[in-house]
């Protein structure tokens, strides 16, 4: 295949014949497989671990296949297969996950082969999407576009993916592992919330080099990674990685799934010995069979195609006039772009939590919708974000308002991002076997309780994370506000957590009191929020205001009789 990078898809890497030709091979075994499960040749237990290994979980209602987005990035041919795929073989939507995934909820079994068949045909697949594998690996959401970032992590994390991929040591892992990169200061991909996290920057000869944190995660145990290694040098990324994960894979406890995530054993070694036995793993092996020499990185690099980023010398202040002329966009590009490294640029954040919502959620029109948007506004290249949005990287200032109109139009020009709509919420007891309450209805009921834009703005930055049981697939941990869906004898009743984030200031959420009723938790967060309001100081965050004066005042608000 060609390396010109005018030829090659914008922001993805490039599949070649060998790529393609594994994936086809991929399908037509996991073909037979099903024929044989629906023939009555294979037994359930006999099948799931085939199924798993191809992203298929079999859930309340229905089989629900998780489709990989590598790094969240994908091309609009992509998003038109997803639609396609919603509209044929499930109920005409999907769900982004918190993983830059999406997944279909209401799948045959007999149409999966077909469904992974199309998938290949635009290079996609759902391989490591489930099982006790390294899962798909996550980055920045504005990666190789924002102003802020020192080096672009979409490179690496699609040699980890490479590296990854089927590896025959961590295929049967003692649980599912999962690994984040960034490359920017600020903490956008929950890095110390990670089995590994890494942060990239250039060393002095320009390379990269990585701080490596290990041993993240939420879940039953919340714990914040720590950092294992500073300054790893590019050439032994892939050796030191595979060190860690050879020692997780030694050491971890399999006896106990609850216990057998990398964090446990971190915790039961201690980070100093975890380190010792690290670094004698990485001691003896042949180093030079994993160095990543630059010319692989390159050659890598040149498989990703490169925006020609030419702008009209006053798109900056075409923008300016837009904003100034129009209020209700204006407050759109406040709270829904991100600084672009190219001044003529800017980066569009696609709200998938529309007022009264559900977060994450995305109809095939839509799908089809954001295709055509990203064709004619950013290269026909799509992001899609941990939380649960989607990203058009590259737009020019002077037809940011022209994209916002569109949007509007579709009912997907919600200016929430960051704010207190801005939910996170898993599938929760409405799709999922292991959930104990629904994540939905309440995302929904405080989406339209906080819907107003002014009211939004005014309460500021305020990440609300919400999960229907203890694996901590919302992530409620990590939110300023979490919500954590809980069984009292049959009846859904919903814990608080205060505190947490997963950004650079890293905290893990605090439980304030007992659990709610369903019917009592939006009132006691909407008693929270007005608290939080006469209690700020000017100009102070949610998160400030709370670790300025402490879980008391908040817990008084939350529990005050009706």
């Amino acid at each position: 295949m060609s390396t010109d990078t005018a030829t090659l898809p914008v922001g993805r890497y490039a599949y070649d014949e060998v790529d393609r030709t594994f994936l086809s091979q991929r399908v037509a075994q996991f073909r037979e497989q099903v024929g044989r499960r629906v023939a009555g040749e294979l037994t359930e237990d006999e099948f799931k671990p085939l199924r798993l290994m191809n992203g298929l979980y079999l859930q309340l209602h229905a089989y629900m296949l998780r489709v990989a987005v590598p790094y969240g990035m994908m091309g609009s041919d992509q998003m038109r297969e997803l639609a396609h795929i919603a509209r044929t073989y499930d109920r005409d939507y999907g769900h982004f996950t918190t993983r830059q995934n999406i997944q279909f909820n209401w799948i045959r079994l007999e149409d999966t082969p077909d469904i992974l068949e199309r998938l290949a045909g635009v290079n996609m697949h759902a391989i490591q999407t489930s099982g006790n594998c390294i899962r798909n690996v996550t980055c920045d959401e504005f990666a190789g576009a924002a102003a802020d970032e020192l080096l672009d992590p979409r490179i690496h994390a699609e040699i980890l993916r490479q590296w990854s991929t089927l590896h025959p040591e961590f295929s049967f892992l003692p649980r599912k592992f999962k690994i984040a990169i960034s490359g920017s200061p600020h903490d956008r991909v929950a890095a110390r919330f990670h089995d590994i996290g890494l942060v990239a920057h250039p060393g002095p000869d320009g390379r990269a080099v990585f701080d490596v944190f290990v041993g993240g995660g939420l879940g039953r145990t919340p714990i914040i990674g720590v950092k294992l290694r500073d300054n790893l040098p590019e050439e032994d990324l892939l050796a030191y990685l595979e060190a860690v994960v050879r020692v997780y894979n030694a050491y971890g406890r399999r006896d106990n799934m609850y216990k057998a995530r990398i964090k446990i054993l971190v915790q039961a070694l201690g980070v100093d010995q975890f380190r010792e036995k690290v670094d004698a793993e990485f001691a003896q092996m042949n180093r030079a069979d994993y160095r990543l020499d630059p010319a692989i990185v390159e050659g890598i690099r040149a498989r990703f195609g490169i925006p020609a980023l030419d702008a009209p010398a006053n798109a900056a202040d075409r923008l300016d006039s837009d904003r100034k002329a129009d209020a209700r966009f204006d407050r759109w590009v406040r709270t829904n772009t991100h600084a672009h490294r190219h001044e003529g640029f800017i980066s569009a954040v696609v709200s998938i939590k529309p007022d009264g919502g559900i977060p994450g959620d995305v109809t095939a029109d839509q799908m089809d919708l954001i295709a055509a948007l990203a064709d004619d506004f950013s290269f026909g290249e799509i992001r899609v974000t941990h939380m649960q949005n989607v990203v058009l990287g590259h737009v020019r200032k002077d037809q940011l308002r022209d994209l916002w109109l569109r949007l509007e139009g579709a009912g997907l020009g919600t200016p929430n991002i960051g704010l207190v709509g801005d939910i996170i919420a898993c599938p929760g007891l409405d799709y999922c076997a292991l959930a104990n309450a629904r994540s939905i209805p309440i995302a929904q009921k405080l989406s339209a309780r906080f819907a107003n834009p002014e009211l939004q703005e005014n309460i500021g930055t305020l990440r609300i994370n919400i999960s229907g049981c203890i694996n901590a697939c919302g992530h409620h941990h990590a939110g300023h506000i979490g919500i954590l869906g809980v069984d009292k004898r049959g009846e859904e009743f919903f814990q608080l957590t205060l505190g947490g984030s997963a950004e650079n200031d890293v905290a893990i959420g605090q439980i304030i009191g007992p659990a709610l009723p369903e019917d009592e938790t939006v009132d006691a967060i909407a008693r929270l929020i007005d608290t939080y309001l006469v209690l700020r100081n000017e100009g102070e965050a949610f998160i400030d205001t709370y670790r300025r004066l402490g879980a008391a005042s908040f817990k008084d608000a939350v529990y005050a009789p009706a």
